[in-house]
């Protein structure tokens, strides 16, 4: 298994987080099928649901382990334990969602999921199941960050109307750019839901270690994952 893995409280049960990088092998799912079940298993070895993701704001709702696996959507939530929900990148945000309830989800939030709503979706989603409303935890992962991501200044007007006007920032070399993780924090705590403290705050763009599309055009993809157990 990949490290670090955070761990949060979750209604009774414990949450484990993990993300993986280059080291644990390209984890697209365009992917060899029998390859990537391998890979999963070794970074976590539970059934996962992992998505067909589209940039929008679909989100399935898991009641067993590996259901919905292979399905269009952006977001997935969980009650259950044992059921291991994925999203995978490489410059886009994989965000974590711990319900206090004893609930979990993921997030693919990139700039068009985040126009798109795919965070209060998912948000909506989680609150329906475990033990009640609960309060919840955000976990973002590495996705390229504000200093390498140069941004058209009538998508970011796009972007603000979302996430704030704190999303519009400037490149290392004083470029219009895009703070993508300053808008996934300015949605979260519009919704009542605290960022925790990442391990993973890298740019995925000039980070060694993760694959980057905007950087190198890479077509892998790296890997954020969210379970629970009981106990």
């Amino acid at each position: 298994m990949p490290g670090p893995v955070l761990r949060l409280g979750a209604g009774g049960r414990t949450a484990h987080v993990v993300m993986t990088s280059m080291s644990d092998g390209d984890l697209a799912v365009t992917g060899d099928p029998a390859t990537l079940e391998t890979r999963r298993r070794t970074v976590v070895d539970l059934p996962w649901t992992w998505l067909h993701q589209e940039h929008g704001a679909a989100v399935v709702v898991v009641d067993r382990p590996a259901q919905h696996a292979g399905e269009e959507a952006d977001a997935a939530v969980s009650a259950v334990p044992g059921a291991a929900l994925a999203v995978q990148v490489a410059d886009c945000a994989p965000v974590a969602l711990v319900n206090s309830a004893g609930a979990v989800g993921i997030a693919h939030v990139g700039w068009r999921g985040l126009v798109a709503g795919v965070l209060p979706a998912a948000a909506s989603a989680l609150s329906g199941l475990g033990n009640g409303s609960g309060d919840v935890t955000a976990v973002i992962g590495p996705c390229i960050h504000r200093e390498c991501y140069e941004f058209g200044e009538d998508d970011l007007d796009r972007v603000a109307a979302v996430g704030g006007d704190g999303v519009r920032a400037r490149t290392a070399d004083d470029r219009p750019a895009l703070d993508l993780v300053a808008g996934i924090e300015h949605v979260a705590r519009s919704l009542g839901i605290a960022c925790a403290p990442s391990p993973w705050d890298s740019c995925t763009s000039c980070s060694p270690g993760y694959w980057s599309h905007r950087a190198r055009g890479d077509r892998a993809r790296q890997a954020m994952v969210v379970w629970m157990t009981e106990p």
